[in-house]
């Protein structure tokens, strides 16, 4: 397993720890979703100092995909 996958694992632990019974049903795969993704937009538009169509390439993602997700999470 990568260091990102390890990251995450504890995470969902964690999760689940802190949570207990008031889990609901729809919550987690956005929760751990909006954890992971909007540090990965951040940090990959910081290494490559701003470049959208860089970015977009590095993270395997189209360019309207990066700036609808920049949009959505206020980057």
């Amino acid at each position: 397993m990568s260091g990102i996958a390890n990251i995450i694992e504890k995470m969902v632990k964690d999760y689940f720890i802190t949570q207990g019974d008031n889990i609901t049903d729809s919550s987690l795969y956005n929760t751990v979703l909006q954890e992971v993704e909007r540090p990965l937009l951040e940090q990959t538009l910081q290494a490559v100092k701003g470049n959208k169509a860089r970015a977009a390439r590095i993270l395997g993602i189209n360019r309207n995909t990066l700036h609808k997700k920049l949009t959505e999470y206020g980057i």
